[in-house]
């Protein structure tokens, strides 16, 4: 819900602050469409490859593996709802939303490794 009143704000002040048209009810239903879609991908993505608890190279492969394909469902769904002229980068939107909803579950840290409930020996 943040995301999607943060993105509906922006392009409210967006009409008001530079001239961008003003959001009809259906863009503003496209926008959220978009949003629930991403969302749902990424949570999809991590429940198979949760977020590992430390950062590193895996991060970074990972969010490659998710934003790459992310970006390409995007501009299939902006054809299928804004067809060959759209009005606002729903591909965008769509990876940001699928790429933090990804981060949403979290590996727990393996038994080897130094945890907070475990200390050090």
């Amino acid at each position: 819900m943040g995301l999607m009143a943060f993105f509906f704000s922006f392009y409210l002040g967006g009409h008001y602050l530079l001239g961008f048209s003003f959001p009809t009810p259906g863009i503003l239903l496209q926008i959220g469409t978009s949003i629930l879609l991403g969302s749902l991908l990424g949570l999809v993505f991590s429940r198979f490859w949760p977020l590992p608890p430390k950062a590193g190279l895996e991060r970074v492969i990972r969010t490659v593996l998710l934003v790459i394909p992310a970006v390409g469902f995007g501009l299939g769904l902006q054809i299928a709802l804004q067809g060959p002229n759209p009005t606002q980068a729903l591909y965008l939107v769509f990876a940001l939303s699928a790429w933090l909803s990804s981060g949403l579950i979290v590996r727990l840290p393996e038994a080897g490794q130094n945890s907070p409930s475990k200390p050090a020996k």
